[in-house]
C-alpha cells in the first residue's frame, strides 16, 4: 500500500470522475445560493448577515461576507460560482499545457472552494448540516488533483479515500452508538417515513416486509461498518468496496431525499477505481500522462501533512463514546468530521402554515396553506422528487416540527412576520403561496401528527398521508400584533417591524 500511495499514476478514470462529480455539485450548490441565500441569510433574510457578523469574528468562521456587504454581491458570488463550477464540469484546464493548464485548474478550483465556503460559513442555521462542511472539504482536495495534462497524484487520490473513510464509518458508529432501534434493527420500519423530505419511493418501501427493514439495517452496518476497512485494501478489494459503496448510495438516494450527501458520497467513492482495475474488466486502453512537475508533488506533500495534523480532533471525535455529528474542527472546513441519523424520529410532525383575509382569525375563517416543494402538506400530493437540489426552508420546517412551539426557531418567527408584510423573496420559496395579489391578514401555524396511509386506505382515497390536529404552532398574528412586534425588536429585526408599520399604516 505504501508503494501505491506514492506511485506517480494510475488514476486518470478516477480523476476525472471525481472533478466532474464534485463540479455538478458544486453548480447545484451555487444554483441553490443564487436562488435561495439572500432571503434565507442575506442581508434582509430570516437569519440576517449582520447577525453572523456579531455572533462570529472573521477567524472563527471566515467568510466574504463579512467584509463585502450587500445582496448584490451575494448574487455575484453564487452567479461566479454557476460559471466557475460549468468550467470545471466542461473541463476548462484540459484545454491548456504545463504550467498554464496548472494554473488555470488551481485557480479555479480554489475560487469555487473559497466561495463556497463563504456561502457556508455565514449561512448560519440553513447552512449547519453536514453536506456543506463535506462539500468544501471535498472541494479543497480537487485543488490538488490537477489537471489531465500531468499525472493524478496518488496522494491527493489517497486523501479521497480517508475522506470516504470518515464519512462512512462515522456514519456506521454514530448509529451504533445512538438510537437502540439500530441495535434491535427495526429502525428502517420508521425511518422511510420520518425522513426529513420523503421521495415517490418511500412509501412503497415503507409498507415492505419487516425482514426487508431489518435486512436493510443490517446491509447498512455491514456497508459502513465493514466495508470502509476496504477502501485502504489491495486495488481489486478496494475497487469492489466502491462499487458496494456507489450501490449503496444510489439505493439511499432512490429512496429518499438527501439533498446531494448521497451523490457527493458516491463520487468520492471513484476515487477506489484505479485504471489497471478498468482496462481489466472493461474495454479500456487509458492513456497515461506525464508526472506532475516537482514544485506540484511537494504541494502534494504538505497537503497530506497538514490533512494528518487536522485529522487528529475528527478522529478523536469518530472514536469517542460521545461523537458528534457532522462536526468542524477547523474554520475553513478542511477536515471534518461525519454521521447521520444517529437517532430515528419514531412520529411524524409537521407545521402547516396557513394565512387567511377574513377580518377575525377565527377556527371557521377561510385559513389557506402555504405549499411547499418538498415537504408534505397536502395529504394527496405524492412525496417529490427534489435530491440532489436542496429545498433549505423544507428542512428546517421538518427541524422545527420537532418541537410544540418555535421558541428554538427563531428564524420561523422571522418568517411569520415577512408573509404578513407580503415579502415576495420570502414567498417565492413556497411552491404556492395563498394570496398572491396582497398580503394576508392573519398568519398562523399548525402543527399535525402525520402518516402513511396502508395500502387498503390509499386505494380508497388517492392520497398518500392521514394527518391528525396536534396543537396551534403559532399564532395567530397579525401585522399590527403587539407580541409579534416584541419577539422581532428582542431578536434585533427592526426593520422588519418598520415593513409591518408601513403596511398597517397604508390600511
Amino acid at each position: 500500500m505504501v508503494l501505491e500511495l506514492w506511485s506517480p499514476g494510475g488514476y486518470e478514470v478516477a480523476r476525472w470522475l471525481l472533478l466532474r462529480g464534485v463540479a455538478f455539485v458544486y453548480l447545484l450548490a451555487f444554483l441553490n445560493a443564487l436562488r435561495q441565500y439572500r432571503p434565507l441569510a442575506g442581508e434582509h433574510g430570516l437569519m440576517p448577515l449582520d447577525s453572523y457578523r456579531s455572533r462570529w469574528k472573521f477567524r472563527e468562521r471566515p467568510s466574504l461576507f463579512y467584509y463585502v456587504r450587500g445582496d448584490r454581491w451575494i448574487a455575484v458570488a453564487a452567479f461566479a460560482g454557476v460559471l466557475g463550477s460549468l468550467a470545471a464540469f466542461l473541463g476548462l484546464p484540459g484545454f491548456f499545457d504545463g504550467w498554464t493548464a496548472i494554473a488555470v485548474h488551481v485557480a479555479l478550483w480554489l475560487t469555487l472552494w473559497t466561495l463556497y465556503l463563504s456561502f457556508a460559513n455565514a449561512g448560519q442555521t440553513f447552512y449547519g448540516y453536514g453536506w456543506e462542511s463535506m462539500l468544501t472539504e471535498t472541494g479543497f482536495l480537487c485543488v490538488f488533483l490537477g489537471p489531465p495534462s500531468m499525472a493524478a497524484p496518488a496522494v491527493t487520490i489517497w486523501l479521497f479515500r480517508w475522506l470516504l473513510f470518515r464519512n462512512m464509518f462515522g456514519a456506521g458508529l454514530i448509529k451504533l452508538r445512538g438510537d437502540s432501534c439500530w441495535r434491535d434493527l427495526t429502525c428502517l420500519d420508521y425511518h422511510y417515513e420520518t425522513q426529513p423530505m420523503p421521495n415517490p419511493v418511500s412509501w412503497y418501501v415503507h409498507h415492505a416486509p419487516r425482514w426487508f427493514h431489518r435486512f436493510g439495517v443490517a446491509t447498512n452496518h455491514f456497508v459502513e461498518l465493514f466495508i470502509p476497512v476496504l477502501y485502504f485494501a489491495p486495488k481489486v478489494a478496494a475497487a469492489a468496496a466502491g462499487a458496494v459503496t456507489v450501490g449503496f448510495m444510489a439505493w439511499l438516494m432512490l429512496s429518499g431525499n438527501f439533498s446531494w450527501l448521497n451523490f457527493l458520497t458516491m463520487v468520492q467513492a471513484f476515487s477506489l477505481f484505479e485504471d489497471a482495475v478498468l482496462e481489466a474488466a472493461l474495454p479500456l486502453s487509458i492513456l497515461q500522462p506525464e508526472p506532475a512537475p516537482t514544485e506540484f508533488t511537494i504541494a502534494t506533500y504538505g497537503l497530506l501533512a497538514l490533512v494528518a495534523v487536522l485529522s487528529f480532533y475528527p478522529v478523536r471525535n469518530m472514536l469517542s463514546p460521545r461523537q458528534r455529528m457532522n462536526a468542524s474542527f477547523d474554520p475553513f472546513n478542511l477536515v471534518n468530521t461525519y454521521g447521520a441519523f444517529g437517532s430515528i424520529t419514531k412520529t411524524r410532525y409537521e407545521v402547516v402554515v396557513e394565512a387567511t383575509r377574513d377580518d377575525m382569525p377565527v377556527e371557521d375563517a377561510d385559513w389557506r396553506p402555504y405549499l411547499f416543494y418538498g415537504k408534505p402538506t397536502d395529504v394527496g400530493r405524492r412525496p417529490p422528487q427534489v435530491a440532489p437540489y436542496h429545498h433549505r426552508l423544507d428542512w428546517q420546517m421538518w427541524f422545527a416540527a420537532m418541537t410544540a412551539s418555535p421558541q428554538r426557531c427563531p428564524w420561523f418567527v422571522h418568517m411569520t412576520a415577512k408573509l404578513l408584510a407580503g415579502d415576495e423573496a420570502i414567498e417565492g420559496l413556497f411552491r404556492e403561496v395563498p394570496f398572491e395579489e396582497e398580503p394576508p391578514r392573519f398568519v398562523r401555524a399548525v402543527r399535525y401528527r402525520y402518516r402513511y396511509t396502508t395500502p387498503e386506505e390509499r386505494r380508497e382515497s388517492g392520497d398518500w398521508w392521514r394527518r391528525e390536529r396536534d396543537c396551534i404552532y403559532y399564532g395567530p398574528v397579525s401585522a399590527d400584533d403587539p407580541g409579534l412586534r416584541r419577539q422581532l425588536r428582542s431578536m434585533g429585526w427592526t426593520e422588519t417591524v418598520e415593513e409591518l408599520d408601513d403596511l398597517v399604516e397604508g390600511g
